[in-house]
């Protein structure tokens, strides 16, 4: 039985380019889960490979079809952005091992839709004053830098991933992302344990 690996942690604390380096191990032979989202795509990020960008139209349709798991709705600076995750036929665990990514409520529904022994947590940390550098340089980055929405993102943050919180949803496992290459070694070889358990 395939396994689903899902990392999740605050916002920058690596998640995306943890993601994407265990997609590109070919000895993990990882598939991804991708999640969907309203929100305007970002610089760099390409449709299909961080979400699947969609509207509202569209999302009316699958919850219809009863297709969606999970959703979450955020009020932003900019508007309503809402973020789910969609069942389908794109998930084979009879013979793949899968990987996704999002934040804590969103793990605890897809655990709830596919099982506790079938999606593993994998919960990356970071300081949180590295984590507001990071998240700061990111945004720079950007077009149009939305500073705004950092803040508001990083005091959520605070409250998504409290500790009691992550404590009720029984993550043992932590990987501190102080060191990106160690930190993805440490990750891969757990990953590779729980495979064969």
């Amino acid at each position: 039985m395939g396994k689903i690996f899902y990392i999740l942690g605050k916002s920058s604390t690596g998640k995306d380019t943890i993601y994407k380096n265990l997609m590109e191990n070919k000895k993990l032979g990882l598939r991804p889960i991708i999640p969907y989202t309203t929100r305007p795509m970002r610089a760099k990020e390409t449709p299909g490979v961080e979400y699947h960008f969609t509207d509202e139209e569209e999302l009316m349709r699958m919850e219809a079809a009863g297709k969606v798991i999970e959703l979450r709705t955020y009020e932003t600076v900019h508007g309503i952005w809402k973020y789910f995750t969609a069942a389908g036929n794109h998930v084979d665990l009879d013979h793949y091992h899968y990987v996704m990514i999002g934040v804590l409520d969103s793990f605890l529904a897809v655990r709830k839709y596919y099982g506790e022994k079938i999606v593993i947590p994998v919960y990356i940390e970071v300081e949180d004053g590295e984590r507001l550098q990071r998240a700061l340089d990111r945004e720079r980055s950007q077009e149009q830098p939305r500073y705004a929405e950092l803040c508001r993102r990083f005091l959520t943050d605070s409250k998504d991933f409290a500790e009691e919180r992550i404590l009720q949803a029984n993550i043992e496992r932590r990987f501190l992302n102080n060191n990106l290459q160690d930190c993805i070694q440490e990750i891969t070889a757990y990953i590779q344990k729980q495979m064969v358990m």
